[in-house]
């Protein structure tokens, strides 16, 4: 991809964008960069691409300026119904996002994640695994390290791992991911896709690309997931935690065993007992992990050590401490119902739940069955609190809350030893905080402020 003096817009500054910006002018090209927030807002970010050369459009899109160009990339924050970006589409105009423009130059076989939930978990562990197999691996994607930040370390013989999301999979053309692998579809985003139709066939699209060399894993429990096995060319390896299968990994009573082609004789690789996560949904992520790690070349020895040495993720059912004998679990990013649901799962009673944020057109309704069964009251924080109130009204107490502050003194108060105080907000963070992390970090710091 020859980008030399052609005229490239990115759209949005967020992190990817910014990196994607400057990647085009080491490139060569003649960048510019819009976003809709002001100049005083990006006030950090300016100055640096000012001085790479970049022009800057700041406090909206002007037409002009996306009519002007050879290319625009897109970052994942910037929906493709944006009126200037609609436009431009339909003039004929290129329109990729930063995966794929990242994919057009990594020179690594690519092992690409995605699904509702999960994602980072199994990213992380399946990088964490090839590491201390020996294998040359580069970990980036929706997980923080935007992808084009990977490519000056991509070689020929490194693995990139990738964490990819929906809005990054709506703008791909030609990424082909090695391995592929697809933990769950569940409905998300819906305020951003419209339906869970759109929002699953974007899921779908992360094999579209792929050949009969290439390896599609997926979860034989999940029924969307399911359907994406009939859109594929690849060669599917399935996972599962309740039954044999001809082909990947499964829990065979007690371990969890892989199938490396149909026919073959199922290889052992470690017991269910020795996973350190909580949930039973972790066991999908490691037999999803599994399954690629093992197609990826680690074998069983090195996948048993790294996952039994793996602990959770930050921000993901993460352990913050216990006081006055509650214990305290930040699970931020469980940021739609389904991820809700599986954190409450984890725990037999007894939960303080903290649940809100920005509304992402989500069907709260389904979380109610699990409420009455384990949970003993429901602190709303965030501009979804009402929505909550009504769909769940009569199910389990609730407290209207309003912040997280407010919603953890409330839950310390209330709640005895032996409970649990759950921040699983079925939310995403945009209304109150700039992201899940600063949600999580927020939480964290106001539990050791209890202690």
């Amino acid at each position: 991809m020859d980008l030399k003096n052609k005229r490239v817009l990115v759209v949005g500054l967020g992190k990817s964008g910014i990196s994607a910006a400057m990647f085009l002018r080491r490139q060569g090209a003649r960048v510019t960069v819009s976003d809709a927030r002001s100049a005083v807002a990006l006030a950090k970010e300016i100055p640096a691409l000012l001085d790479a050369g970049i022009m800057v459009e700041s406090g909206g899109h002007g037409l002009l300026t996306f009519r002007r160009q050879d290319l625009i990339v897109i970052s994942p924050g910037v929906p493709l119904d944006t009126p200037e970006v609609k436009q431009v589409i339909g003039y004929g105009m290129p329109v990729i996002g930063e995966l794929e423009l990242a994919s057009r130059f990594l020179n690594g076989r690519v092992v690409a994640i995605t699904g509702s939930n999960g994602k980072t978990t199994t990213t992380t562990l399946i990088g964490k695994i090839l590491k201390e197999a020996g294998l040359p691996t580069l970990v980036g994607g929706n997980i923080g390290t935007p992808v084009i930040d990977l490519v000056a370390e991509s070689t020929g013989e490194s693995i990139d791992i990738l964490e990819v999301s929906s809005f990054q999979l709506e703008t791909i053309e030609q990424f082909r991911p090695w391995i592929a692998v697809v933990l769950n579809i569940t409905p998300d985003h819906l305020d951003r896709h419209g339906s869970f139709e759109n929002y699953a066939a974007m899921k779908e699209r992360i094999t579209e690309n792929q050949q009969a060399e290439d390896f599609l894993v997926l979860n034989a429990e999940d029924k969307s997931t399911q359907m994406v096995a009939a859109k594929t060319k690849a060669q599917i390896f399935w996972f599962s935690p309740r039954r044999p299968i001809k082909q990947g990994a499964f829990v065979h009573g007690e371990s969890i065993v892989f199938v490396p082609r149909e026919g073959a004789k199922a290889e052992p690789i470690m017991p269910v007992a020795e996973i350190p996560l909580k949930g039973s949904h972790n066991v999908e992520n490691v037999l999803a992990a599994i399954c690629a790690a093992r197609l990826a070349g680690a074998p069983a020895e090195k996948i048993r050590a790294s996952v039994r040495s793996f602990k959770a993720v930050e921000h993901r059912l993460e352990f913050v401490g216990t006081v006055q004998g509650v214990e305290y679990f930040n699970d931020s990013k469980a940021t739609n119902v389904d991820a809700a649901m599986k954190a409450v799962s984890s725990f037999p009673s007894g939960i303080h739940l903290i649940l809100g944020g920005k509304d992402k057109d989500s069907d709260y309704t389904l979380l109610g069955p699990l409420l009455r069964e384990r949970v003993k009251a429901v602190y709303t924080i965030g501009s979804a609190a009402e929505k909550i109130e009504r769909e769940l009204h009569g199910v389990v107490k609730m407290v209207g809350a309003g912040t997280i502050d407010v919603a953890v003194h409330e839950a310390s108060k209330a709640a005895v030893p032996g409970d649990v105080v759950l921040l699983a907000p079925a939310c995403s963070s945009f209304d109150q905080f700039e992201n899940y992390e600063h949600r999580g970090r927020t939480f964290r710091q106001i539990v050791s402020e209890l202690s």
